[in-house]
């Protein structure tokens, strides 16, 4: 879910949108505030930021915008293979780390006692959690298809529609993706209704809501760009940002969340991706939209573990909400820390050997 494929040569000469490196940022510490804000405010109705978990969805849909705007013309060249060798060195080295945190956190918690409960499934879940299979065990804790990690459930749909582009998708003339994409559209409204609301997908009760989120969102992505729908504007970074953040910080009830959802991922956060690519940057937020993007992915996967801390915390000690208010926007800044240091020290080497060798391969 990156939107530049590093040292990749056919993309040079091309346009690069940057403010939807910002944008997926911005969407990125949405989440992290709306998984604090689960544990200190649980009913949705009462959450400032209820929403935000459609920030999945836009991702999904920057994703499928991504892969065609790398990957359309560069694929055929390259080959299948190379392109999921591509795109697993890009996503799992942080699947793998976020793995190994979870896996610490687990077995760690001062706070809880799930850990003993589980102890004798601990490979099993590990396993799962590094090879992308889901495995939903702890029904204590919501079920997650990947306890360990739980916002990895995303990444597997992730694998999923990168494999069917590979596969199929890029081979589908646009008449044909449109009509999925309207079918997709029509699962989308019918998942609201039948769950009340779009946060599916995440857990072994509720599994096939990924294949919804992900079919809708990856394929309108991959028509933005396919279509040219670039909504030029000169709308820079911060209005961009507010445009996002409207969608995560409306109202929620429990009553419209079953439209409000549907409506926001069918055409808001579509809407909001044709924009974006099409919106000015201004030299000042330049090297803010790059740090943003760069940061977005490392802190999405590494940052779930420490929610899991916060809430044995919360459910052992039951803090105030006024000290849980204080705690949010001071654990929001030092996970962006953690994912900035795991990114430099950890990620970006990884990749960069993996790459290196993978060019060395070809080479000889």
């Amino acid at each position: 879910m990156h939107l530049t494929e590093p040292n990749a040569p056919l993309l040079q000469t091309k346009e690069h949108y940057a403010i939807l490196d910002g944008l997926r940022g911005v969407a990125a510490v949405a989440v992290v505030i709306f998984h604090f804000m689960e544990i200190a405010v649980p009913n949705y109705n009462d959450s400032f930021i209820a929403h935000a978990y459609l920030s999945v969805d836009f991702f999904f849909c920057l994703s499928g915008f991504v892969i065609a705007y790398a990957y359309d013309e560069k694929l055929p060249k390259i080959g299948i293979i190379s392109f999921l060798k591509l795109r697993l060195i890009r996503l799992h080295p942080l699947v793998i780390i976020g793995s190994i945190i979870g896996l610490l956190a687990f077995i760690f918690d001062p706070y809880s006692k799930i850990y003993e409960i589980h102890s004798s499934k601990t490979v099993q879940l590990f396993l799962a959690s590094c090879l992308m299979i889901p495995y939903a065990l702890v029904r204590e804790r919501y079920f997650n298809i990947f306890h360990l990690n739980p916002p990895a459930w995303s990444l597997f749909w992730e694998y999923v529609a990168n494999i069917c582009y590979a596969l199929f998708l890029i081979r589908f003339r646009d008449k044909f993706l449109w009509l999925l994409t309207v079918l997709s559209a029509g699962a989308i409204f019918y998942g609201a209704h039948r769950a009340g609301n779009l946060a599916i997908g995440w857990s072994g009760d509720n599994i096939e809501g990924g294949v919804i989120r992900v079919s809708y969102s990856f394929l309108i992505g991959l028509l933005i760009y396919r279509s040219g729908w670039i909504i030029r504007s000169r709308l820079g970074f911060v209005a961009m940002s507010l445009l996002l953040m409207a969608a995560f910080l409306c109202p929620y009830t429990t009553a419209s969340a079953t439209l409000a959802d549907p409506i926001l991922v069918v055409f808001y956060l579509p809407f909001i991706v044709a924009l974006g690519a099409g919106a000015r940057l201004t030299p000042a937020f330049d090297k803010l939209c790059k740090a943003a993007g760069e940061i977005s992915y490392p802190l999405y996967m590494v940052h779930y573990p420490f929610i899991w801390l916060f809430m044995s915390y919360v459910e052992a000690k039951k803090p105030t909400l006024l000290q849980m208010e204080l705690f949010i926007p001071v654990g929001v800044l030092l996970l962006i820390g953690l994912a900035y240091a795991v990114m430099i020290y950890v990620d970006v080497p990884i990749r960069t050997y993996f790459k290196n060798s993978m060019a060395k391969t070809a080479d000889s």
